[in-house]
């Protein structure tokens, strides 16, 4: 869960959102070194005469600067193609656990213990000490820590779509299709979602809670 005044983002609970987690590291340090290289060339600019007999040709300072950013690009390309893959992994043993989205609350089928529930969210009047506001849920999806979970979505209305982040889950809940991605819970905890499609007036009402217990 966030805090107020955090800066970077939220701890992991899955394989999948530490690797997200390293790779926003990987792709940041190249960034600030871009960002350092063309500020010292501005900087060069400013204090520098404007125009350079050696610089109006140079076949040697083109192709360097062709071939380095391509080696840049292949750098920044090779760890997001893996996580990419990653991301498609479905293992067959595990878990499932259906999600159906409605205008705007959430339904929930546990296939291996026969359970079926609807996930509305706690109005304000009703909240009691130590629960988020806009955030808890009357009835939480269960499910225990250290097993594969394939998630599976759908909706019942219009577009949706199932986010947690510290989980590295962001699916749409399309109508009449069914997307999935699997889940792989490291520890015991509470962890928040919401629907992160704008899907109608009560957009902002309909939040997801995954207790993972023992």
């Amino acid at each position: 869960m966030s805090i107020f005044g955090q800066i970077n983002l939220m701890d992991p609970a899955t394989p999948i959102q530490e690797e997200m987690l390293l790779f926003h590291d990987h792709a940041l340090v190249l960034l600030i070194g871009i960002f350092m290289f063309v500020v010292i060339l501005g900087m060069n600019l400013i204090f520098n005469k404007l125009s350079s007999r050696t610089m109006l040709e140079a076949q040697q300072l083109e192709t360097i600067w062709t071939i380095i950013p391509a080696l840049l690009l292949i750098w920044l390309a090779l760890p997001s193609l893996r996580l990419l893959y990653l991301l498609d992994e479905q293992p067959s043993d595990g878990l499932v656990l259906k999600s159906t989205a409605h205008q705007w609350y959430w339904s929930y089928e546990l296939p291996y213990n026969g359970m079926a529930f609807d996930s509305y969210m706690v109005p304000l009047n009703d909240l009691t000490s130590g629960l988020y506001r806009l955030l808890e849920v009357d009835n939480r999806v269960t499910l225990p820590y250290e097993i594969n979970t394939n998630i599976i979505t759908t909706s019942a209305d219009v577009l949706h779509a199932f986010a947690i982040p510290s989980m590295g889950l962001k699916m749409d809940a399309v109508p009449g299709r069914l997307n999935s991605m699997n889940m792989f819970i490291n520890f015991p905890g509470v962890y928040y979602g919401q629907c992160s499609e704008i899907c109608g007036a009560n957009h902002s009402f309909m939040p997801i809670v995954i207790e993972s217990l023992f």
